[in-house]
């Protein structure tokens, strides 16, 4: 698979994120009260902040710029319930709802839960005009692209490959992949996970496999971090501290950064990469002066994380990945809306990514289904270099992945 590299220059950086979030069932009647100015709306539905912060503000990002529907603005933010496993008919309920906004013409789902898929087609059956765009999308390739007029995923492909690569360049022996059965039936992650192994034997790392809860699970988001709390001293004892250790969960991540910071341990980065995710929680750090100036935020992340952990120890992405796919994908959407911009325009998508990354270098590409060879058109996989804490940027980006890890197909 060939690559093609985006350097993504804006002038115009993020200012302060702000934001409301509205309780469910009230985009109907916070539509009617919006419409006396807007043109159009655009629904955002993420996660909430203890399971996916990052997310939100990048809806709390468009709502500053754009306005909020109840104020006659363009943006119309609910959040979809924390155990979505368990409530996936109240997640699709939310999704359809937007559609019955007369004036709704595009709706972003970031993250794409369980169930997006299916909101994404009863609200085609209602109102085929409106665009459906889903960020880290969590359903099977196959199944996401059926109803979604765009899915963006973490190059899970890519970055199988890219994120052992760094932790041998970090001087790595071992790598510890932690997820849980729920992560691992899907096809993003459970592929990610096999060619992380697989990159393990080629670049001569032992891979290790070890299970933590599911924070949907009954144990939920305190129960996890519990568990990883008590189990990563053990970990390190056992394994040592030139051991890379990466999570599939975000709210594994916080204690996972702060134990490693406490009993060594590396951290290349988090699944959605963020100087944001686990490190203020972790290390802190009160970010409250830098909010939303994302080269600030990583500047105090950097020397906080240093002066407490050492260099070279620990990574990230330079920007959130998950604030972009949420203001990305939404500025995408409102664009194509303004005919500024054309629908499955890669350079379009990169440019509305760009927006909030000024500076930033991008890699990506479509989907390539591994069985078929058939490559979609609706569904991209993109990343960005990695930084590595008090050493500066590993350029992951122009490292050329082996064709073999495209060829290898999910074994559920």
């Amino acid at each position: 698979m060939r690559k093609v590299q985006f350097a993504l220059l804006v002038l115009t950086a993020t200012l302060l994120f702000f934001g409301c979030q509205k309780k469910e069932g009230s985009a109907v009647a916070d539509a009617s009260a919006g419409t006396a100015s807007a043109e159009y709306h655009i629904g955002v539905v993420t996660g909430t902040v203890s399971q996916s912060e990052d997310d939100l503000r990048g809806a709390e990002e468009l709502i500053k710029r754009y306005g909020k529907v109840a104020d006659g603005g363009i943006i119309q933010h609910i959040t979809y319930p924390d155990d979505f496993m368990s409530q996936q008919e109240t997640t699709i309920s939310q999704i359809v709802a937007l559609a019955d906004d007369p004036l709704m013409k595009a709706i972003i789902v970031n993250q794409g839960v369980p169930g997006t898929a299916e909101a994404f087609k009863r609200v085609k059956e209602k109102r085929p005009d409106i665009l459906c765009f889903t960020g880290e999308a969590h359903e099977d390739p196959l199944v996401i692209q059926a109803s979604a007029d765009l899915a963006v995923n973490a190059d899970f492909i890519s970055r199988g490959y890219t994120i052992v690569w760094a932790a041998k360049e970090m001087g790595a022996s071992k790598f510890v992949h932690i997820s849980f059965p729920r992560h691992m039936s899907y096809e993003s992650l459970g592929l990610r996970r096999q060619i992380m192994e697989e990159a393990c034997k080629d670049l001569g790392l032992e891979f290790i496999f070890e299970t933590a809860p599911d924070p949907t699970s009954d144990v939920g988001v305190a129960g996890a971090q519990q568990f990883i709390l008590e189990k990563v001293p053990q970990w390190v004892e056992k394994y040592g501290s030139e051991t890379a250790f990466f999570c599939t969960n975000d709210a594994h991540t916080e204690p996972l950064l702060k134990q490693l910071a406490e009993y060594g341990g590396m951290f290349v980065e988090a699944d959605l990469p963020s100087p944001l995710m686990g490190y203020p929680g972790a290390f802190g750090i009160d970010l409250t002066a830098e909010a939303g100036n994302f080269p600030a935020i990583l500047s105090k992340v950097e020397s906080t994380v240093v002066e407490k952990a050492g260099p070279g120890r620990f990574g990230t992405w330079a920007y959130s990945y998950g604030f972009t796919a949420s203001a990305g994908l939404g500025e995408y959407a409102k664009r194509i809306l303004d005919g500024t911009a054309q629908l499955n325009n890669m350079a379009d998508l990169y440019a509305a990514l760009g927006e909030f990354t000024p500076g930033a270098k991008w890699n990506g590409s479509g989907y390539v289904d591994a069985s078929t060879g058939v490559r979609s058109k609706n569904h991209t996989l993109i990343y960005m270099d990695t930084y590595i804490l008090g050493q500066g940027y590993l350029s992951t980006t122009s490292l050329e992945v082996p064709e073999k890890y495209y060829n290898i197909k999910f074994n559920q």
